[in-house]
């Protein structure tokens, strides 16, 4: 099982810090729109007001408010990465499965009740929104098989990715019925996922 390529929605990478700058507030502000507006009433011309710059600039990165959710899923991706990364720095090393678990999981919650826009798009499966596409998990999938496998001292083989997968495949579809269940997140049902993957996941890991 290969990991599948990064992805970019850029028309054109930012070079200048200026740059830069003007991509994060147009991304900013379409994750505060996806909230206030959902994706069907989400536009590019809000999200240049909103942002502050020319509706050109933001033509200058997207296509479309599709390409621009899809930027927004990847940063999601980037900055949730860095999350898990820092949890598992912070436990010191190489460690314990079931406690690399609890940080993938609990972060991917945090975001899913703080961060803008993410409810609606977090790393690609709800663009549109309702729709679901299998990459966006595969993605996530080889990530944390990286993160992982350093974090465990193993090596991200093909039996690794495919338990990854699968358990982000699971807690993705459980995590999602929380959330339709309680805007906040059912915890019973958080509950149960949690129990469901440490059973999967000893099963293959211990």
């Amino acid at each position: 099982m290969k990991p599948v390529p990064r992805a970019t929605s850029l028309r054109r990478a930012p070079v200048q810090r200026r740059s830069a700058e003007r991509l994060t507030r147009i991304l900013d502000a379409c994750a505060e729109l996806l909230d206030e507006v959902g994706y069907d009433d989400l536009s590019t011309r809000a999200v240049a007001l909103r942002a502050g710059v020319p509706i050109g600039s933001v033509y200058r990165f997207f296509g479309n408010k599709r390409a621009m959710a899809d930027a927004l899923a990847e940063r999601n991706l980037e900055r949730y990465t860095e999350r898990v990364t820092g949890r598992l720095a912070g436990a010191g090393g190489q460690g314990d499965w079931r406690s690399a678990m609890d940080a993938v999981l609990d972060e991917y919650l945090d975001m899913k009740r703080t961060a803008p826009g993410f409810s609606l798009v977090d790393f690609g499966n709800q663009i549109p929104v309702g729709s679901r596409y299998a990459e966006p998990n595969h993605r996530v999938a080889d990530r944390l098989a990286d993160l992982l496998s350093a974090y465990l001292g193993r090596e991200p083989d093909e039996d690794l990715r495919r338990t990854v997968l699968i358990a982000v495949e699971t807690a993705d579809t459980l995590v999602h019925l929380a959330f339709r269940v309680d805007p906040e997140g059912d915890e019973k049902i958080i509950e149960e996922t949690r129990r469901l993957l440490r059973a999967y996941l000893g099963r293959v890991l211990d």
